[in-house]
């Protein structure tokens, strides 16, 4: 199979869909590999670490997008690249439709098949490909947030952990049960601030509680317990998730004025909608602006901050299934790996991601109908 990988256009975004290293498995697997020109260079890999493992380097994303079977990225293709897209060019990415109606109508319109990272499962039901950048986003966000709680970027002026005699910040994890919650909690709970999750699953909770002995409040997620725990937030994390789905929104516009002035949420799950109605999509060079005093951060890709250490923890969790979906084609890799084919979203025009579906009024096709036919 003819393998692409394209420069990754998304703003500040330097991650690549293959390192070096990983590229060369697919090489060693019989397929040609082109990247394009400089994909790497965000990441610290130059062409010439790609040549030397036997990939191709092609000069542009044209030529990329018309010579390969199957493209790998990183984030969603963006308008700019609608017009390349081909009938039945199989993209391995993350695509996160439930936040992106124009971006659905795309993958639909250009009958690409269009295999979502971010809800692949493993065989525990784990989403073993969104783990590692939760885990990046989740230890960003406290890291992030405590920036923007200092003074001269506009926040309260507080220091997250505190100092002899002086009490720490109190940091809010929504969604503190899942992957970037608990990453978020970790980081938080090393910064020495006063944390608490906030979850609706009490197994996870409990399991929190044991952890951290104590040191983290656990409560039961319910809108009035939402609304009493953000009037005394200095830091909010928005880590909830629900798979392929659009985000419950627990934070609403009429929240905020009960929050701190000056007080920070780092809505980490804004490719998905995010976690507070007031929140929009921002980029790195631009991250945060203020409503009602309270300063939102709502970077889309945090972990392309981070490309060295995000790159190749991404290609760990995704090489082994794009690696089938080469060897094999897509139909027999999903037929043969029923967690890989959850993360079939839509195919030859038929959406095959229910959350979506639901959520857009489109009509949904089970994947076992595209597969098989």
């Amino acid at each position: 199979m003819k393998i692409g990988v394209p420069t990754e256009i998304k703003k500040h975004e330097y991650r690549v869909g293959l390192a070096p290293e990983f590229a060369a498995a697919y090489v060693a697997a019989g397929h040609d590999v082109y990247i394009q020109k400089g994909a790497g260079e965000g990441s610290s890999y130059p062409d010439e670490l790609y040549t030397a493992v036997g990939c191709k380097i092609l000069p542009t994303a044209e030529e990329i997008y018309a010579t390969a079977d199957m493209i790998i990225k990183v984030k969603e293709p963006l308008e700019p690249e609608y017009a390349l897209m081909r009938e039945g060019q199989i993209f391995y990415t993350y695509f996160h439709l439930a936040a992106d109606k124009a971006l659905t109508k795309a993958v639909l319109d250009k009958k690409i098949v269009a295999i979502a990272y971010e809800t692949i499962r493993d065989r525990n039901g784990a989403l073993p490909a969104l783990k590692p950048m939760s885990e990046i986003a989740g230890r960003l966000s406290v890291q992030e947030g405590a920036k923007y709680l200092e003074r001269p970027f506009g926040g309260r002026g507080i220091l997250l952990g505190g100092v002899t005699g002086v009490l720490p910040a109190n940091v809010l994890v929504l969604g503190g049960a899942g992957v970037v919650g608990r990453n978020a909690v970790a980081m938080a709970v090393g910064m020495h601030a006063n944390v608490t999750a906030v979850d609706v699953n009490l197994d996870a909770l409990t399991e929190l509680d044991k952890l951290y002995e104590g040191r983290v409040n656990t409560v039961y997620s319910t809108d009035h317990a939402v609304k009493e725990l953000i009037s005394k937030a200095d830091l909010v994390i928005g880590a909830a998730l629900i798979p392929g789905a659009a985000t419950p929104q627990l934070i609403r516009r009429e929240h905020l004025p009960l929050m701190k002035k000056g007080a920070v949420i780092v809505d980490v799950a804004i490719d998905q909608g995010g976690t507070c109605q007031s929140s929009h999509v921002t980029y790195h060079d631009n991250p945060v602006f203020e409503e009602e005093g309270v300063i939102h951060y709502c970077v889309g890709n945090m972990p392309g901050a981070v490309p060295v250490t995000s790159t190749a923890a991404l290609n760990n969790a995704t090489l082994a299934n794009g690696l089938s979906i080469a060897n094999k084609g897509y139909k027999e890799a999903l037929k043969a790996n029923p967690g890989l084919k959850e993360g079939l979203n839509a195919a030859y025009g038929k959406l095959t991601c229910k959350p979506v579906a639901d959520l857009y009024d489109m009509v949904y096709t089970d994947s076992d109908e595209v597969i098989n036919g």
